[in-house]
């Protein structure tokens, strides 16, 4: 019986990219994964056949030989070495790249053990340092909180080692034991015709030792999921999107690794008066008609809890800004702070008693193109454009 192309294998063409072979691999590997599929031994050889057929098509020295001589290319023709795979190699399952430098094949797998085993891509791959998982947890301030800065206390819940286990995933008592495939190295050597490929072994999935008890507690994860407290300091003048780094405060690794990081991604709320842009912050007070008229000084509150006062110049009109220096947001990491901008909106009275209104009349019969000459302006041009008509 003819041996099925690595083509076929896959699912895809002779003629397929390396992106789409690189996507087909993916979703195969995570559909036929062992942890996925316990107990099938179908889907074990499944998995071993479609990590061969990706160990050549995804290095193009390889794939060429393939194409040109087919699987005799990987069968009689190593020096020394023998023919076919190395002894103890038979769990052949293409964890790692050429042993030449073709790297690009475990980030692949860190992306698949991402998926089927929820993030990270560390809880279960290749012996060595690998450092735990990153974080990442959302928080939200107030405006205020942004200004101010301010020390705080989150919980996040999180990957931790097992305390039944002590983080082994062995069950009391038990210890894992070194992996007969690979003696415990974690990878495999295989000689294959013209190359000489390592990968990572698929009988302890590149750990060098597999678990035969189980641990109760974490099911042989050696982490278990735990509430935690951490506290949090919170710069000022922090804005929106900023992000806090807390070095070591991620998952603890499954290997001899450091921890990974928790990232706290920040969000600051809207608040009812200002407005910010950077370091600038905006706002709009509402004056009385007479204020404006006659001028006069207002106080209103800032942040940090003072109160400012401006002043009105006399026949202020709605839209005219003012200017405050250094009392908007601090600078982050900076002594600097922006400016606030006070913008006026002049209220025209409602609700007006008969006297108010009498009072009005006989203003309005006083006024004059002096008093009035924007409106006085935007008259004369009209009555120009009329004319012209």
């Amino acid at each position: 019986m003819a041996e099925q192309s690595y083509y076929e294998t896959l699912g895809v063409a002779r003629d397929a990219d390396e992106q789409a072979i690189k996507s087909a691999y993916r979703n195969l590997a995570k559909k036929y994964h062992p942890d996925q599929n316990p107990g099938n031994a179908g889907a074990e050889q499944q998995f071993k056949d479609i990590n061969e057929a990706y160990e050549v098509l995804k290095d193009k020295q390889a794939r060429a030989a393939y194409d040109s001589l087919g699987h005799a290319a990987f069968k009689a023709h190593g020096s020394g070495g023998g023919a076919g795979m190395h002894p103890g190699a038979e769990g052949f399952a293409g964890f790692g790249g050429f042993a030449r430098g073709g790297g690009g094949f475990s980030d692949v797998f860190s992306d698949i053990f991402d998926d089927i085993l929820g993030g990270g891509g560390q809880t279960r791959r290749g012996a060595g340092s690998r450092r735990g998982e990153d974080l990442r947890y959302d928080l939200t301030v107030t405006l205020e909180e942004a200004f101010a800065g301010k020390k705080t206390e989150i919980s996040v819940v999180a990957p931790v080692a097992c305390t039944t286990c002590a983080g082994s995933g062995a069950a009391p008592g038990t210890k894992p034991v070194t992996c007969s495939a690979c003696g415990g190295a974690g990878r495999i050597r295989a000689t294959r015709g013209f190359f000489t490929v390592e990968q990572g072994c698929a009988q302890c999935q590149g750990r060098g030792e597999r678990i035969e008890t189980p641990c109760s507690q974490c099911k042989g994860a050696g982490r278990v999921r735990s509430r935690r407290n951490i506290s949090v300091d919170i710069p000022a003048g922090i804005d929106e999107g900023t992000r806090i780094r807390l070095s070591g405060e991620g998952a603890p690794s499954a290997s001899v690794g450091g921890n990974g990081d928790l990232y706290i991604f920040m969000s600051v709320s809207e608040h009812p008066l200002f407005q910010r842009d950077g370091a600038n912050l905006y706002c709009q007070v509402p004056i009385p008609m007479t204020t404006a008229a006659l001028g006069g000084e207002l106080e209103i509150p800032a942040l940090g809890g003072q109160r400012l006062k401006i002043k009105i110049p006399e026949g202020c009109q709605s839209g005219h800004r003012l200017r405050l220096r250094s009392k908007g947001m601090p600078v982050l990491h900076s002594r600097d702070h922006g400016d606030l901008y006070v913008e006026v909106a002049v209220e025209t009275p409602v609700g007006l008693s008969h006297k108010q209104k009498e009072l009005l009349n006989e203003f309005a019969k006083q006024s004059d193109t002096a008093t009035n000459p924007r409106a006085h302006g935007f008259f004369k041009r009209v009555k120009g454009l009329f004319e012209g008509f």
